[in-house]
């Protein structure tokens, strides 16, 4: 069914372009518009405009029906590759040591001071 929804979509997307590359120009953007044409009655410009207007809402439909279909057996799944009805352990995730020592973590150690003083009692938070 869905290939045959993509075929009426690419049909009724065909003949949009057609339609719109057939309409008369009237703002002559690239000085080419105007002057007399085969297609320049105002009857065919008023159906050209009510066939654009129907295959743009015939577009929008199979677009719309083509993203349903898409969608209408997709089983919610992980980034991670476990499936998405896995629970979690109780304890929650582990977290990861790191390997090897960088520079970051080097200055790191080497901003914080090497045995800082214990409290005697309570102390009042000092601005810095």
């Amino acid at each position: 069914m869905q290939t045959v929804v993509i075929v009426v979509h690419l049909m009724i997307v065909a003949v949009l372009i057609a339609t719109v590359l057939l309409q008369k120009s009237e703002g002559g953007g690239l000085g080419m518009g105007g002057g007399a044409g085969f297609m320049s009655s105002r009857g065919t410009a008023n159906l050209l405009s009510r066939t654009t207007a129907i295959l743009a809402v015939g577009f929008f439909v199979t677009s719309l029906f083509l993203n349903w279909l898409a969608s209408y057996n997709r089983a919610p799944t992980s980034i991670l590759g476990t499936p998405a009805s896995q629970s979690q352990p109780a304890g929650g995730p582990t977290p990861i040591a790191p390997t090897s020592g960088g520079v970051l973590d080097s200055l790191k150690k080497s901003d914080q001071p090497a045995n800082p003083p214990a409290p005697s009692g309570p102390e009042a938070p000092k601005s810095q």
